[in-house]
């Protein structure tokens, strides 16, 4: 019992306590990011979009899944730490020559002769990351995720203002890559000089080979859902034009900020703790209960949230330069609805071990998404259509994965449902009172004070009147810190 009641404490303390240091830490992005948008321009974020599906296969690759195997595996050893960051600086840096040389062609795709230089510097990130890759992991391993914290925030805010500073004096594009550069540069070496881990050994084919029989797997379901998630960024930027990347990848970023600082902390804390438990399902079971109720009681009301704000939100910080990006990010929040469930339905299957799971799921949802977002482009050609036809995939994928989750430990789709319907249901009050104070108040910054401050107590005072879980927990934790800080 007092096993079960320490698991329980970690899990709640985990995700809590790193959410908190974790928003803190956005908020200051989060002021740089509008900042940035008000100095730039839609055409200026769209150079740097169609770079994201880039990016993101070739960090696939870098990490071809290793990190969740050091992390799943119990018995992992020095040498299979040691051969993961090998692979990953070795992996980045033939992939930084392969795109060096690519360059001119990516640019001749786009039509923009400055891509060539904009790629050539912009991906050396791939490179500056891969050294302190195997560092984090070890901290995730760890659960030490308050020094995750601490070099996020101060690599944010120092990268943030070179930023800054550099598009204030003009240098317009060159200030979001010099951003991304340094951004890099100060975690690799924060992470350095704080986690103090340096490779012990040299490559070991035999830790290679045991671990790329868990990661093989995973390696595959990352890339299919790499490329889901950037491919129509960089359609867009060809179909269409760069302003309107711009626009989609303004609205995506909203999204991505709010939605993954929750998703990805309650990843990192769940799964190396839930590994520790993984051969006890009924234990596991009980957990991951709880963390499903955290879950929705942190992302639904944020994402109802933010679909309500979303146009004087994006009036009153970015300007009317902007106003294109605020029907499809209120469309895309349907979406992102899911993802805090999706997240943790996926963590559960990886915990079990069964990557080929996640890589079967992974080939069954994309084909369905590839085929709605596909069909929305094809046949609307519309940035809105896309957004639509992604949002409908949320609800699907979430669906999915649950099918897989009662499999394994007989917890689906409705028994999910019975334990986050009551954060639902209040969360669509949110959504309800946000979009009033929207529609209703011609002031944007009176209207997002008052839809904050409106549907933020209506929130919590039905989570107080009807004694919810993931309410009263995080409540208790607050409670005794603040008891023990006084």
């Amino acid at each position: 019992m007092s096993e079960n009641k320490d698991i329980k404490s970690m899990a709640v303390h985990g995700v809590a306590w790193t959410m908190a240091e974790k928003y803190s830490a956005q908020i200051v992005q989060f002021a740089i990011q509008v900042i940035l948008a008000r100095l730039l321009t839609p055409d200026e974020y769209g150079l740097i979009g169609v770079l994201a599906i880039f990016i993101a296969i070739s960090t696939v690759f870098i990490d071809g899944g290793f990190s969740a195997a050091l992390i799943q595996y119990k018995d992992r050893n020095d040498r299979d730490v040691s051969t993961v960051f090998y692979l990953n600086v070795g992996l980045a840096t033939v992939i930084y020559i392969i795109l060096f040389f690519c360059a001119p062609l990516i640019a001749g795709l786009y039509e923009a002769p400055i891509l060539t230089s904009i790629v050539r510097v912009y991906c050396l990130t791939l490179i500056i990351n891969s050294f302190a890759s195997t560092s984090q992991t070890l901290l995730t391993i760890n659960l030490d995720f308050k020094t995750t914290t601490k070099i996020s925030l101060i690599a944010g805010v120092l990268s943030g203002f070179i930023g800054v500073a550099l598009a204030y004096y003009g240098f317009g594009v060159w200030a979001l890559v010099w951003q991304a550069i340094s951004a890099a540069a100060i975690t690799t070496l924060l992470t350095f000089l704080m986690v103090k881990w340096l490779p012990r050994s040299g490559f070991c084919k035999d830790s290679f080979k045991r671990l790329f029989s868990f990661s093989s797997r995973l390696f595959a379901a990352n890339l299919i859902s790499a490329v889901y998630d950037k491919i129509f960024g960089a359609i867009i930027g060809k179909m269409f034009s760069k302003a309107s990347l711009g626009f989609y990848d303004r609205a995506l970023s909203f999204n991505v900020l709010l939605n993954n600082n929750v998703t990805h902390v309650l990843g990192r804390v769940s799964y190396p703790l839930l590994s520790q438990i993984q051969d006890d399902n009924e234990r596991l079971m009980n957990i991951y209960k709880r963390y499903i109720a955290i879950s929705a009681f942190l992302t639904f009301p944020l994402m109802m949230l933010l679909c309500g704000i979303a146009k004087p939100m994006i009036l009153g910080l970015l300007t009317a330069k902007w106003a294109d990006s605020i029907i499809l990010l209120q469309v895309l929040t349907f979406g992102f609805l899911w993802d805090g469930v999706i997240v943790s339905n996926l963590n559960l299957i990886k915990v079990k071990g069964r990557s080929d799971l996640v890589l079967r799921l992974e080939i069954i949802k994309k084909v369905i998404a590839f085929a709605l977002c596909g069909g929305a482009l094809i046949v609307f050609r519309s940035v809105l259509a896309l957004c639509v036809a992604k949002a409908v995939y949320g609800f699907i994928a979430l669906i999915l994965n649950t099918i897989y989750t009662k499999r394994i430990i007989n917890y689906g789709f409705l028994r999910q449902l019975s334990d986050y319907w009551p954060y639902l249901a209040a969360s669509a009050g949110v959504l309800v009172i946000s979009l009033g104070c929207s529609a209703l108040i011609a002031n944007n910054w009176i209207a997002l004070g008052a839809a904050i401050l409106l549907s933020g107590g209506f929130y919590l005072g039905v989570c107080h009147l009807f004694k919810l879980y993931a309410y009263q927990e995080i409540l208790g934790l607050l409670r005794g810190k603040l008891g023990k800080n006084s």
